[in-house]
């Protein structure tokens, strides 16, 4: 009986952070102060259905990247107390999913964090970006979450093409 409790009590836990890992950042869409972009792997899977010229490679590698993709959810303020939640909340979750420190940069007003969850060598399985930019003299925070199989050179495509916030600042720190 004692077994079947532990049992019990471990697959709760388990079934609960990974329900925790997927919507821990819900809590920003629709809230005023937030502008959110979130696709979803049903997008994804009717982006990558488009037809395109054989001849342009780029957009094909595009296509074929959105392919991997599950969840994309980037949400953007200039509200100070909405950033420093949104700042908190990924914090939290960091550490709650075992991510691991990929890059910090602090630069001229603005800091950048980047983690991820690896599936090997060159593939990620999650990803997430929080950019800190007071450089203007306008606070701006940008939370950005990607989960599928990528690279992080994938990622600076995809944020490219679909011109999202923060994008700028992943393509300058994948370049270097």
């Amino acid at each position: 009986m004692k077994i079947k409790k532990v049992f019990l009590s471990l697959l709760v836990a388990l079934a609960s952070s990974s329900f925790y890992g997927q919507a821990v950042f819900d809590q920003f869409d629709g809230q005023e102060e937030i502008v959110s972009v979130i696709v979803n792997k049903k997008m994804f899977e009717l982006m990558s259905k488009v037809k395109v010229d054989p001849s342009d490679k780029e957009t094909q590698q595009y296509l074929k990247l959105i392919q991997n993709l599950e969840n994309l959810k980037v949400f953007s303020t200039t509200n100070g107390t909405a950033a420093k939640k949104m700042k908190d909340v990924a914090e939290g979750y960091i550490k709650a999913a075992d991510l691991e420190e990929l890059k910090k940069e602090n630069t001229q007003g603005k800091q950048i964090t980047i983690d991820v969850k690896r599936t090997g060598t060159n593939q990620l399985k999650e990803f997430l970006m929080f950019i800190d930019d007071d450089a203007d003299g306008i606070k701006r925070s940008v939370l950005m979450s990607l989960t599928g199989v990528f690279s992080l050179n994938d990622i600076s495509i995809l944020t490219d093409k679909m011109q999202i916030p923060g994008g700028t600042e992943l393509k300058r720190l994948t370049q270097k």
